[in-house]
């Protein structure tokens, strides 16, 4: 039994004098030493990693532990969401004097290795850093650097976008060195003083009016210069079977004036040719041969046909007054009676 006793009195003892200190799966942990004949007194500089557990004596240390995961703080109108149960967005003006509420959220994780000296300097636990320094720096810089950009920009999510990189560039500026980083600084619902608001809704109504206006007078104007493109077209066609046609013309001219122009040079030289064997023709008639030649082409001529001779004597007939025809109407009469009577 005593020996009993003796063990449950160690155990207590062990556990008193060496309890254990736990660490979330995304959290680190950082001990305090109040008092250790083996260590200096205070924040030890080591960081104790997530998912563990450690052994040391509780009174005579202290333990904390700060989440490493990524956190938000949220600043909205809706009262049901954000960090704060009131209307928590940031109000300013922008550049041109409107009033404007704005919802933001800033995402930021602690760096761990800087877990001690967040400890020592910044805040004891993740609320407290939360609440008294991200939150506050968070309310300030986003509030000077959105207030840069002017009315109408906030309709444009490119301005936005490009203020919320500088606003998340300033952060990290300014809390890197506390052991916070800034990850993503995000922008969402913004609203205007209500009659100004309805002002910015009629004049964007009427800008859409207007640009539907523009969008169909250049509709209109595409149109017309698509006819007239069209016209343009049908016109050069035009003009292009004009010239087709003129030009098919002067080849067909130019051809037949080239084939005149042939046939009648070949006419000049088959007469060229022709006088020329005249001009023999005649030459050799002029000389000794040619009263033969032309006794001979005659005798070509009268060969084959009958010859019919008639008295020329002086007291015969005159031909200048003869009747030929008669004549020979009478010399045919006669010779059909003569061969009727050698017939018989």
């Amino acid at each position: 039994m005593r020996r009993i006793l003796l063990a449950v009195a160690l155990v207590i003892l062990g556990m008193l004098v060496f309890s254990p200190h736990t660490t979330g799966p995304t959290a680190v942990g950082v001990r305090t030493i109040k008092w250790s004949p083996f260590a200096a007194k205070g924040v030890e500089e080591h960081v104790y990693q997530p998912g563990a557990v450690y052994f040391f004596p509780a009174f005579l240390n202290d333990w904390h532990v700060f989440d490493t995961k990524l956190q938000n703080v949220e600043m909205t109108h809706e009262l049901n969401r954000g960090d704060k149960r009131f209307h928590d967005e940031l109000l300013f003006k922008t550049i041109d004097g409107n009033d404007i509420s704005l919802d933001v959220i800033i995402a930021y994780r602690i760096d761990s290795e800087k877990a001690p000296y967040i400890l020592q300097f910044v805040a004891m636990d993740d609320d407290d850093l939360k609440d008294k320094v991200v939150r506050t720096v968070a309310r300030s810089i986003p509030r000077d650097i959105f207030g840069e950009l002017k009315t109408e920009e906030f309709y444009v999510s490119d301005k936005r976008e490009q203020k919320a990189e500088a606003a998340k560039t300033v952060l990290n500026e300014l809390l890197n060195p506390y052991g916070v980083i800034v990850e993503r600084v995000s922008t969402k619902d913004y609203r205007f003083n209500a009659a100004y608001q309805k002002a910015i809704e009629d004049r964007k109504v009427a800008d859409q009016v207007a640009e539907q206006n523009k969008s169909a007078t250049k509709a209109a104007q595409e149109e017309y210069l698509k006819k007239l493109e069209d016209a343009k077209g049908e016109v050069n066609k035009m003009v292009a079977t004009a010239d087709g046609n003129f030009r098919q013309a002067q080849i067909e001219a130019d051809a037949y004036y080239e084939k005149q122009q042939r046939l009648a040079s070949a006419i000049e030289a088959e007469g060229i040719a022709e006088a020329k064997g005249i001009t023999e023709l005649n030459k050799a008639l002029a000389g000794s041969g040619g009263e033969v030649m032309v006794k001979l082409k005659l005798a070509e001529a009268l060969e084959g046909k009958p010859i019919m001779l008639l008295p020329s004597t002086g007291a015969g007939m005159d031909l200048k007054t003869t009747n030929i025809n008669r004549l020979l109407e009478t010399y045919g009469a006669r010779a059909a009676a003569e061969d009727s009577e050698r017939s018989k």
